[in-house]
């Protein structure tokens, strides 16, 4: 991901959340370095074209590298695309990432109430290591947040 694509990104932060990341945030983690990865969907064109394949924007992650951990700050999947198993490729995609600087294992925090995430990362291997209160901003005040961890 690239400055150039954060309009894209922020239609879908937008779109899922009731409290997004601000496009701040993203122009600081790719500031930072962090892996910062795209998921996008080839379109099917027909094979007797010469054009380019145009891809769409499917999904976002941003990981962040300490000694032998990566934090995995956001995945985040389209809404029409939600529920199609994009999410599961993109922590795919995430792993590999990891893996690849060496990280042996992959913390992440989520909300105790977004059930569909927690389903997908318990169905990876996520166990809970701990809690964070207060730590998603809330309507009508904070939320705590569930950490959970996956050795790679």
């Amino acid at each position: 991901m690239r400055s150039a694509q954060l309009d894209e990104v922020m239609h879908i932060e937008q779109a899922i959340y009731e409290f997004p990341w601000t496009r701040g945030n993203f122009q600081d983690a790719i500031a930072a370095g962090y892996d910062c990865l795209e998921l996008r969907d080839m379109l099917d064109l027909p094979s007797t074209t010469n054009l380019p394949v145009a891809a769409s924007l499917v999904g976002y992650g941003i990981l962040m590298h300490v000694p032998d951990q990566t934090h995995l700050l956001n995945l985040s999947v389209a809404p029409a695309r939600q529920r199609h198993g994009y999410a599961r490729e993109g922590l795919q995609l995430l792993y590999r990432c990891a893996k690849s600087v060496g990280s042996e294992s992959i913390t992440l925090e989520v909300r105790p109430s977004n059930a569909p995430a927690l389903q997908l990362y318990r169905s990876e291997g996520f166990d809970q290591v701990g809690l964070r209160r207060g730590y998603y901003p809330a309507r009508g005040g904070r939320e705590d947040a569930l950490v959970l961890t996956r050795a790679l």
